[in-house]
């Protein structure tokens, strides 16, 4: 089993329900959720909006390679209602975002899957929820 770590944020929408689903659909399609951090409110980062984020992070046990975990959260994501993707560091409201953060020790730079992911150390919503998660997986 690979353990993989994800980050999860929504700021339109039923925020909380949202999350939840996404974790919900995570167990089911990904692996085993073997640790959820608590909920982080947080302002929006790389752009301007009066709609503040919730955050968390996640731990999944999984037998996916990481191209098809990435897949599979891109699918989560449109079924729980996102039309877009960020594109070009241009950030924008969303009723759900997963990130890959990491992905066991590996590392990998490929178009369009990077991990460990190149921002997560510069933004606080991400590493605040993957420290409380780590002291207990």
């Amino acid at each position: 089993m690979h353990k993989v770590y994800l980050s999860l944020g929504s700021n339109i929408g039923n925020r909380r329900g949202l999350i939840r689903q996404a974790v919900e659909l995570l167990e089911n399609r990904v692996g085993h959720v073997s640790a959820l951090s608590s909920l982080h409110e947080t302002e929006p980062w790389g752009f301007e909006s009066p709609n503040k984020f919730l955050n968390a992070c996640c731990c999944c046990l999984t037998t996916m390679p990481p191209r098809q975990v990435l897949l599979a959260t891109q699918r989560i994501e449109r079924d729980l209602g996102r039309t877009g993707k960020s594109v070009d560091g241009v950030y924008h409201d969303r009723v759900i975002d997963i990130d890959i953060l990491l992905y066991d020790d590996l590392k990998v730079d490929e178009p369009g899957l990077k991990i460990p992911h190149p921002l997560m150390y510069e933004r606080d919503f991400v590493m605040e929820p993957l420290k409380e998660i780590m002291k207990h997986v």
